[in-house]
C-alpha cells in the first residue's frame, strides 16, 4: 500500500510538491483554501488592465486533472504532527508524511486596513485596478506604494521592493499613454534607509535612475507608525498625502503554524534543514514562505526558489520512502532573480552569494517577462512540456 502524502497549500511551492510527488508515483492530496493557482508574479499587469484575474488564475481542478493528484479545498484550522493528522474546516485528515506550503501572512503596522497590497490576497488586485479607474476618472491624484519588513526575520521582507517598483513603473507608463502623468504624483515610500539592498549595490544604485526617468519620488529611511485614509504618517510626524495607498507588508508567521506543535522561529517561521526537512520531524516537511529560510542575509523568499525547495523535498520524501540515502539540499540555489517589469521594458536582476547585476532590457524586457507567464501557465496545464531547470 502507497505512503499518504499530504500537501497544505495552492501556492507555486504547494502546487509543484503535489506534481513532482505524483509523477514520482505517490498517493498525493492536495489541500487548498482557494480553488486557484494564482500567479502573483504577473498579477502587477491586472491593475493597468494588460491582464484579467482569470489570465493569472489556473483552477487547481484542471491541475490536480492533468497531473493525477487529490484535490480538497478547505481551511486549515490545526496541525497536529504528533498524531499524523490535519484539522481542517470540514473533515480531519491523516498522513504519512507531510509537506506544509501554506505561505504567511502580513508584518501588523497600526492602520494596515486603509492600504491594499499587491502581494497579499489574489483579489486585491483588481481592488487596485478599480482604486485606480476612479482616480483616473477624477483627473489627477496622489499615488504612494513602497515595502515594509519584518525586523525579526530579514528573509521575510524578501524582494518586496519587485512588486512594488513594478507597480510604480506600470502605473507611470499607464498614465503616460493616458496623458495623465502630470496630473499624477507617485511616491515610493519604505522604512529603510537603502530599500532594494537585498537585490545586490548595482541594482539597488540603479533604482534612483530608474525613478527619476519614470518621475517617481522617494520617501525612505524613515520609520511608519501607521497608515491612515489618506496618507502614511512618520516616526517625525511627518505625513505622505496619498488618495491610494499601496503597502507590501512584510511576512509573519502563520497562524495555524503558531498555534500547532511546529518548531517555530521568533517570527513564526517554520524551522528546517537544508533538506526541507522539520526540525526533529522525520516525516514533515516545509517549503516556501512558512519556513525559516536559513542562509545570507540577502536570501529572499522568491516564487521560483519556492519550486525549488518542493522539488528538494519531494526528491527528499520519494527516496525516504524507498529506503535509499540520497538526498538532495536547496542552499546551493539560493539566488535572486527578478525580471523587474515597467510597462514599456524591464531591467534583469541576479544575485548570487559572490555577484550581482541588473541589465536593462528596453521593450523586450517586457515580453519576455509576458512570455514567461504564458509559458509558466501552459506548461504546469500540460500543454507543452517544460524546459529542465525552469
Amino acid at each position: 500500500m502507497k505512503e499518504k502524502i499530504l500537501i497544505l497549500g495552492g501556492g507555486f511551492s504547494g502546487v509543484e510538491s503535489a506534481i513532482k510527488l505524483t509523477k514520482l508515483g505517490h498517493d498525493v492530496t492536495l489541500v487548498s483554501n482557494r480553488d486557484y493557482l494564482f500567479i502573483y508574479p504577473i498579477s502587477i499587469w491586472i491593475p493597468v488592465k494588460k491582464k484579467t484575474f482569470e489570465d493569472v488564475s489556473i483552477p487547481l481542478a484542471k491541475l490536480a486533472e492533468k497531473h493525477g493528484f487529490k484535490l480538497i479545498i478547505d481551511e486549515v484550522d490545526q496541525i497536529i504532527t504528533k498524531d499524523s493528522k490535519v484539522v481542517l474546516g470540514t473533515q480531519t485528515v491523516t498522513y504519512d508524511y507531510l509537506v506544509i506550503a501554506m505561505g504567511m501572512h502580513k508584518f501588523k503596522t497600526t492602520g494596515l486596513e486603509h492600504t491594499h497590497s499587491i502581494c497579499g490576497k489574489p483579489e486585491e488586485s483588481v481592488i487596485i485596478q478599480k482604486e485606480l479607474d476612479k482616480l483616473i476618472e477624477n483627473g489627477e491624484g496622489k499615488i504612494a506604494i513602497g515595502f515594509g519588513g519584518n525586523p525579526k526575520d530579514p528573509s521575510a521582507t524578501a524582494v518586496r521592493g519587485g512588486p512594488a517598483f513594478e507597480l510604480l513603473f506600470n502605473f507611470s507608463h499607464y498614465l503616460k499613454k493616458k496623458k495623465l502623468k502630470d496630473k499624477f504624483e507617485l511616491t515610493f515610500f519604505a522604512p529603510m534607509a537603502e530599500p532594494g539592498k537585498k537585490m545586490g549595490a548595482n541594482a539597488m544604485n540603479k533604482m534612483d535612475v530608474m525613478f527619476s526617468h519614470y518621475k517617481i519620488k522617494k520617501q525612505v529611511g524613515k520609520k511608519i507608525i501607521r497608515f491612515e485614509k489618506d496618507g502614511v504618517i512618520f516616526e517625525d510626524d511627518t505625513k505622505l498625502e496619498s488618495d491610494l495607498t499601496i503597502f507590501i507588508s512584510g511576512g509573519d508567521g502563520h497562524t495555524v503554524m503558531q498555534n500547532s506543535d511546529l518548531p517555530l522561529s521568533g517570527a513564526g517561521f517554520i524551522k528546517i534543514d537544508d533538506r526541507c526537512k522539520v526540525d526533529g520531524m522525520d516525516q514533515v516537511y516545509a517549503v516556501g514562505d512558512v519556513t525559516d529560510l536559513n542562509g545570507p542575509k540577502w536570501a529572499a523568499k522568491q516564487g521560483h526558489i519556492a519550486e525549488v525547495m518542493a522539488d528538494v523535498a519531494a526528491y527528499n520524501i520519494h527516496h525516504r520512502i524507498n529506503g535509499s540515502e540520497k538526498r538532495k539540499t536547496y542552499h546551493k540555489h539560493l539566488n535572486i532573480v527578478c525580471v523587474m517589469d515597467s510597462g514599456d521594458g524591464a531591467a534583469f536582476v541576479y544575485r548570487k552569494a559572490d555577484f550581482d547585476m541588473i541589465l536593462p532590457l528596453p521593450i523586450i524586457g517586457h515580453w519576455l517577462k509576458k512570455a514567461w507567464g504564458y509559458y509558466y501557465k501552459n506548461t504546469k496545464l500540460k500543454r507543452f512540456p517544460r524546459i529542465p531547470g525552469m
